[in-house]
């Protein structure tokens, strides 16, 4: 099998490209590292899901440090762009960036990202964000593959429902929050933090 590593965002759009690959002769290792997340109680709800599909597969999970301050610092001034923009340009270049550290690091020549397959996301910026990032790393090599294809999103709702996950509803960061309901805004600031699993 191949090796790859997989940057992943959440256990719901991760699931079925995890299963993909590992029909498909590759062998992704997962990299949790999203500091765009905000609270860190709805970050470590979407790690542990991600933990808790990872134990099924047997896979190994490498865990980024949260460090929102620091993924603030990156999207300085980009805090009034719209979805889709600047902000979410600067927030790919960063994650990858470090996905294709890590990729290096663990001596895995090939990486991509979970990313590709929201409907939240621009498909385009995520392969601007990752060709830059393999060129910062040149043993890596970035993936570049819209997961949202071949069935994928299809399979992703049927295991999200198996795998009873947990369903965010918005992306990730304080700023995409602003398209959800008041209430469930309320609802999320609000949920307790759980204990890391």
């Amino acid at each position: 099998m191949q090796d790859v590593l997989l940057h992943c965002c959440c256990a719901p759009c991760s699931s079925a490209i995890i299963e993909w690959m590992l029909q498909n002769g590759y062998k992704p290792t997962l990299f949790y590292f999203n500091p765009n997340i905000f609270p860190d109680s709805e970050y470590l709800i979407r790690k542990n899901e991600l933990k808790r599909y990872a134990r099924k597969w047997e896979l190994k999970v490498i865990d980024g440090d949260y460090d929102h301050a620091a993924w603030r610092d990156k999207v300085k001034g980009l805090e009034l762009e719209p979805e889709r923009g600047a902000r979410c340009q600067a927030c790919f270049n960063y994650r990858l960036a470090q996905a294709a550290r890590i990729a290096s690091q663990e001596h895995i020549a090939l990486f991509t990202t979970t990313l590709a397959s929201s409907r939240w996301k621009d498909i385009e910026q995520i392969a601007r964000a990752g060709h830059l990032a393999e060129s910062l790393y040149p043993d890596t090599k970035f993936w570049d593959k819209n997961w949202r294809k071949g069935g994928l999103q299809q399979r992703r709702n049927e295991l999200l429902k198996e795998n009873h996950f947990y369903n965010q509803l918005y992306c990730g960061c304080e700023f995409s929050m602003k398209r959800l309901d008041p209430q469930e805004c309320e609802r999320i600031l609000k949920q307790p933090t759980p204990a890391e699993i």
